[in-house]
C-alpha cells in the first residue's frame, strides 16, 4: 500500500494512491480519532485498517489534491552521514564504527513534484539519493537490533540535498541540511510489507536524465536495523519519526570538478519497489 499525505480544498489530509492516479482519502473517513497520517501508522495493524477504510471513502483525482511529504509534521527527522563505503572515501573521512548522526527540520523538506530551492547565500545544493524508513508503532529506549525493523511502518524516498559550504563551515552539519526546501521527500510511503528486504535495494540518483549515483543498500555500513537500536540507546522514536539512512558515493562536491544543481535542474531518486522522486530545482 502507498500512502500519502496532501493538501485538499486547504485542508491536510491524507490517503491511500489506487490506480488509475486516484486518491483514497482516509482522513475523512477515519475523522479526529486519527487527525493524521502519523496517527495511523502507529496502530499495529494500520495497514488492514486503511484497506478496510479505503471502500468506505471518497476517491479523487491525483491531479486535484496538492502532495505534502508523506510525513508532515515529523517530531524527529534523524539523517546518517558516511553511512556507504564508497561515499566515505570520496570525502576522505576516516572509518566509523558507530553512526553519524545529525537531524533536519520537517521545514527543511519539500514533497514530490515540488522545487528544491537553490538559496541567495550559496551556489553548492547538492544531490543525496537515500532511503528513509518511517516509524509506526514507538521505538522505547534500547531496543534490540533483532526486533528494530519491527517498528518501522514503511519506506520512501529522500533527497538529502545540502548545501556544501555551509556543511563545512565548521565540524557540524546542521546549518548544510536545513536550508527551507531542499530535502526531497516522497512521493509516498510505502508500506514495509511491499518491501522484500530494505537492505537489498536497488537506489539511483539522475541529474537531467544522466544517472550520477548508483548502488545498493546492501552496501551500507551500518543497516537500518543498526541505527535504529543504536538512536534507541540514547532517545525514543514515535510514530512518523523519520531515519534516513545515508547516500552512496558520486555525489557532487567529491568529483573533479565539482557538480552542484543549478535554477533549471531536474533531479530525480529512484529505490527499487519503494518508487520515483522528483524535484526541479528553483531559486530561492
Amino acid at each position: 500500500m502507498k500512502l500519502v499525505s496532501f493538501i485538499q480544498n486547504g485542508e491536510s489530509k491524507y490517503g491511500a494512491l489506487m490506480p488509475e492516479q486516484e486518491v483514497a482519502v482516509l482522513s475523512d473517513v477515519f475523522g479526529s480519532e486519527f487527525p493524521a497520517l502519523k496517527n495511523v501508522i502507529r496502530q499495529p495493524d494500520f495497514i488492514g485498517m486503511c484497506q478496510n477504510m479505503i471502500g468506505n471513502s471518497q476517491h479523487v483525482s491525483l491531479e486535484s489534491v496538492e502532495l505534502l511529504p508523506p510525513i508532515p509534521d515529523s517530531e524527529k527527522i534523524i539523517c546518517v552521514g558516511l553511512n556507504y563505503h564508497d561515499h566515505r572515501e570520496e570525502t576522505g573521512h576516516a572509518p566509523t564504527t558507530k553512526p553519524t548522526l545529525f537531524s533536519r527540520f520537517s521545514d527543511s523538506q519539500c514533497a514530490h513534484g515540488k522545487p528544491i530551492l537553490l538559496p541567495e547565500c550559496s551556489s553548492e545544493l547538492d544531490f543525496e539519493a537515500e532511503l528513509a524508513a518511517i516509524i509506526g508503532q514507538p521505538v522505547e529506549r534500547h531496543v534490540e537490533e533483532a526486533t528494530a525493523l519491527t517498528h518501522v511502518a514503511g519506506y520512501s524516498c529522500y533527497n538529502d540535498g545540502s548545501i556544501r559550504d555551509w556543511q563545512t563551515h565548521s565540524t557540524q552539519f546542521l546549518p548544510g541540511k536545513n536550508f527551507k526546501n531542499t530535502g526531497g521527500f516522497g512521493p509516498c510511503l510505502v508500506t514495509k510489507n511491499e518491501i522484500p528486504d530494505p537492505q537489498n535495494l536497488m537506489i539511483e540518483c539522475r541529474l537531467n536524465g544522466e544517472t550520477v549515483q548508483k548502488a545498493n543498500t546492501s552496501q551500507m555500513i551500518h543497516s537500518l536495523a543498526q541505527i535504529i537500536s543504536y538512536i534507541s540507546q540514547f532517545t525514543t522514536l514515535n510514530s512518523g519519526d523519520v531515519i534516513v539512512s545515508g547516500t552512496p558515493g558520486g555525489v557532487g562536491f567529491a568529483r573533479k570538478p565539482p557538480l552542484f544543481m543549478k535554477v533549471g535542474d531536474l533531479v530525480e531518486v529512484e529505490i527499487e519497489y519503494v518508487g520515483l522522486l522528483k524535484n526541479q530545482i528553483a531559486a530561492a
